[in-house]
């Protein structure tokens, strides 16, 4: 299948370019940096579009240690897929509505994820309403048709996988977003975003950190 919005990319590509099982087992605060620029891919239903994503914001959770981490409550069907091997989504629900899609990373047992926050639209999305939106990590979830039946979901295999960046974006750093309750883990400086990217989320102030 040829993607024909101009990307130049056709799915054979796409797959051709997976990121391998290895580039997971690393520590989340590294691999939340260089998720930034990467393509999220997801194919889908047989014979549909896949929806095609830049990843422009990311946010590292790493291991029981970290207040702000799941991993902090052990192992529990929740936290099966963040506990498991590395190069895995981890797809929890929040609010009673809206599911947020993680990387897990580090290797089993350490608990490490990233948290992907916000996308650009790269191809895909023309079905979609017009002005579909993928910052914040609960509209970034439902534009790219990620749910929590894709928990657990191994990403070096379709229909849900990750594509090198071509290009190195410029990175800001801030502290994470919605974890106060953290205490001093949620002043870690610890969110990632292309500062050049329009599609990042704008939290409010009282958000960030604590």
């Amino acid at each position: 299948m040829v993607l024909e919005s101009g990307t130049g990319l056709s799915v054979d590509d796409l797959r051709a370019a997976r990121i391998p099982r290895t580039w997971y087992a690393r520590d989340a605060l590294i691999r939340a940096r260089s998720l930034i620029g990467c393509l999220l891919v997801h194919e889908g239903r047989a014979g549909a579009m896949p929806r095609v994503s830049r990843i422009v914001e990311t946010e590292a959770y790493r291991g029981p240690r970290d207040l702000a981490c799941h991993a902090r409550a052990g192992l529990t069907k929740r936290t099966r897929a963040l506990l498991g091997e590395e190069g895995h989504a981890y797809v929890f629900l929040i609010y009673g509505m809206h599911d947020c899609f993680n990387v897990t990373c580090g290797g089993e047992g350490r608990g490490h994820a990233v948290l992907v926050r916000a996308g650009e639209p790269v191809f895909g999305f023309d079905e979609l309403e017009h002005g579909v939106r993928l910052d914040g990590p609960g509209r970034f979830a439902r534009a790219m048709g990620i749910t929590r039946a894709l928990d657990g979901h191994d990403l070096t295999e379709p229909p849900l996988y990750i594509c090198p960046r071509t290009r190195r974006p410029r990175i800001a750093v801030t502290a994470r977003v919605g974890v106060g309750y953290a205490g001093e883990w949620a002043d870690r400086p610890w969110r990632f975003l292309d500062a050049e990217s329009a599609h990042v989320s704008k939290p409010p102030k009282s958000a960030v950190g604590r």
